[in-house]
């Protein structure tokens, strides 16, 4: 009977294994594992907001705006709850994203008033950290790129027969991705016009052709 009970044990283990379930697990990990860097980054950026925007104020503080605006951003971007179900919840997500969107553009709007004072960008404080705000932009930029990577490759398996048999069986589904912020605005063609005359100045007409065999007109 034992004899038995463990050819049925390891059956059942290598009719897993072929079935995709291992795989499935290894990439569930993955993407988890990409998502808390991802997650971390963020929360560096967060922690790094206060002291900026502390900084800019001491320079700046009539640009209240500004510096209300960055703040209720970063605190509606932290009212997230960060949780692994954030994963398997495209609507919870979607809103972290646009959250998230909300407090990099807060943020652009921030650097683009810090250049109308030139003592505030020497200040030695805001240029370091200017400097780890940048480092983190990048380090989120490369974390989301890893989440991407791992999402499509995790999704690709979760989709595919007969993997999807096992995955429908132990309840793993597609997960949500990161999406293009702007995506309707980049999807729209850029006007092209070589036109250089002034806005308001009538078009400049164009020559008349000459008539075969009479001078030009002066």
């Amino acid at each position: 009977m034992r004899a038995w009970f463990f050819a049925l044990v390891g059956a059942a283990v290598l009719g897993l294994s072929g079935c995709g379930y291992n795989s499935l697990q290894q990439q569930d990990e993955s993407v988890k594992a990409a998502w808390s860097e991802v997650v971390n980054q963020y929360q560096r950026r967060a922690d790094l907001i206060p002291n900026l925007v502390n900084t800019v104020k001491g320079y700046a503080a009539q640009e209240q705006k500004v510096l209300i605006g960055v703040t209720e951003a970063r605190a509606r971007a932290s009212s997230i709850q960060v949780t692994p179900e954030v994963l398997n919840n495209p609507q919870l997500f979607q809103k972290f994203q646009a959250a998230q969107g909300d407090l990099t553009q807060a943020l652009k709007s921030l650097m683009v008033v810090v250049e109308r004072y030139p003592e505030l960008k020497s200040d030695q404080n805001f240029r370091d950290l200017q400097s780890q705000l940048e480092g983190t932009e990048n380090r989120i930029t490369v974390a989301r790129n890893r989440y991407i990577q791992a999402v499509q490759s995790y999704n690709v398996t979760v989709r595919s027969f007969p993997v999807n048999l096992t995955a429908k069986m132990f309840g793993f589904q597609v997960k949500p991705n990161f999406t293009v912020a702007n995506e309707q605005q980049i999807a729209t063609p850029p006007t092209v016009s070589f036109d250089t005359s002034p806005p308001g100045a009538p078009a400049t007409p164009a020559a008349a052709a000459t008539p075969a065999g009479q001078p030009a007109t002066k």
